[in-house]
């Protein structure tokens, strides 16, 4: 019966998670594509419901000083190669002992998650560390052709982060400040690791 496969996977979802768009994909690989609206109806009278919700921070913090880059991408992110366009993002996890934060860099055709950094501080550092895990995954020495795509914070904005990626070859391309839309391929990566992972958790230790 379809609503019990339904409650079996929203049950499974790391304590009901999952809402009708990623019920719905699951259902899919299983063999059973059915339409989402139906699997939102169904969720309905199951009374089961996707979990969302979190504490806000503000990690983008721009420095004024810092001439951000041109925006290369204008929230057009379909790519038919891989290593055309990166994107990378920071956010924040809640812990007892305080915030830890995540910085990424994703392929923006395969949608890989080519690198990522944790860390318990938000300096250039972390998101350096991202984009060499990047460069590992990738093993070349040179990157001729690919765009990385940020927002303004500080982080990317630095002397730093400038100077690793000319020495890789990579251009910079910046969106706008305070608008998640034009870095919404960056975003969707932590949606989907704070309503999977973080969202109803307790993490006691930033450990």
């Amino acid at each position: 019966m379809l609503a019990d496969r339904i409650y079996g996977i929203w049950r499974c979802s790391r304590g009901g998670r999952y809402g009708a768009p990623r019920i719905t994909a699951a259902l899919c690989r299983q063999g059973l594509c059915v339409n989402h609206k139906r699997v939102e109806r169904l969720m309905a009278e199951l009374g089961i419901e996707g979990k969302c919700g979190r504490r806000k921070l503000r990690t983008t913090i721009r420095d004024p000083e810092a001439k951000p880059a041109a925006d290369l991408v204008k929230r057009v992110f379909d790519r038919d190669r891989p290593d055309q366009l990166w994107v990378g993002d920071l956010t924040y996890i809640p812990t007892e002992e305080g915030w830890v934060y995540v910085a990424s860099v994703l392929d923006a055709c395969s949608r890989r998650l080519l690198g990522w950094s944790i860390a318990d501080h938000t300096r250039t550092e972390i998101c350096l560390d991202a984009l060499q895990g990047a460069v590992a995954t990738r093993g070349r020495a040179r990157f001729d052709g690919v765009v990385f795509h940020s927002d303004h914070g500080c982080q990317y904005t630095s002397a730093d982060y400038r100077l690793v990626c000319a020495d890789l070859h990579i251009t910079q391309s910046m969106g706008t400040v305070s608008n998640s839309y034009y870095n919404a391929m960056a975003e969707s990566v932590w949606a989907s690791l704070k309503g999977e992972l973080v969202d109803g958790a307790h993490y006691a230790t930033k450990e």
